[in-house]
């Protein structure tokens, strides 16, 4: 009887018998924090879905990478403090490298070429209230401009929203990224915008963004951003949004 209590003992602990009783571990899922209000390269389609250039490119990229991302809607106004209280484990809504961003989260390589691009009224280019997506770089570059407390900037909680100010005439301009600003006119050819390139405006890149120190997510999103870049991946999502294969710039890697 010993000798059978040991054996059964024995076979119980057995690596095997362990293995197969253990519940099977869930694979992480990483949140993306996103404000779905900045077409093409997020917004939400008529079923409520996420879509757009930006998911695209984070969903190849973490297939590349090997990793399962979920999109949360985030509104733009709240969306690094998400990131930085640990809500979020990376953030990707057209946000634009810049010094004062890095103090306090760290960014992949660029993914995105961009610039400040300013939508008027066809028949009205005179510069009065300019309206601008609090907090963007658009903001800041009016508000260099103007003056921060100018009385000429109206801000908005999203770009669509400002532009529909100026369809309505409550503003004379916005100010926005090129890209968001393109598509916005070229699908409301009713509204008779035209858009007006100021070469004072710094060009800039998109980032992908992740809160300090978190070094592992980091390098296997520059893994996949790499590999999407490599095989054809991004110039095809890229070609699909934008109707025309990518700038050579936006091909690279290098940091800003």
């Amino acid at each position: 009887m010993a000798f059978a209590l040991v054996g059964c003992g024995k076979k119980d602990g057995s690596p095997a018998a362990s293995a197969a009783s253990a519940p099977a571990t869930a694979s992480r899922v990483y949140l993306v924090g996103t404000d779905a209000a900045y077409a093409p390269f997020e917004s939400q389609d008529e079923k409520g879905q996420i879509v757009g250039f930006d998911i695209d490119i984070v969903s190849a990229i973490a297939q590349k990478a090997g990793i399962e991302v979920k999109f949360v809607n985030t509104p733009w106004e709240g969306i690094f403090n998400a990131l930085n209280q640990g809500d979020r484990d990376l953030l990707v809504s057209s946000i634009t490298i810049t010094d004062a961003r890095r103090n306090s989260m760290d960014f992949s390589a660029p993914y995105f070429d961009a610039h400040q691009l300013i939508a008027v009224k066809a028949d009205d280019l005179k510069r009065l209230k300019v309206g601008v997506q609090n907090g963007t770089t658009g903001d800041e570059a009016v508000s260099k401009l103007q003056g921060k407390n100018s009385a000429d900037i109206k801000r908005f909680e999203s770009t669509p929203l400002a532009l529909k100010e100026l369809e309505a005439g409550g503003v004379d301009a916005v100010v926005a990224d090129n890209g968001v600003v393109t598509n916005y006119v070229n699908n409301n050819a009713g509204s008779k915008f035209k858009t007006v390139n100021d070469p004072g405006f710094a060009p800039e890149q998109y980032g992908l963004a992740v809160k300090q120190g978190n070094a592992d997510l980091l390098a296997k999103l520059n893994q996949g951003l790499a590999a999407i870049k490599a095989d054809g991946t991004y110039d095809r999502i890229y070609a699909k949004y934008f109707g025309a294969p990518a700038p050579a710039a936006s091909a690279s890697t290098a940091t800003k």
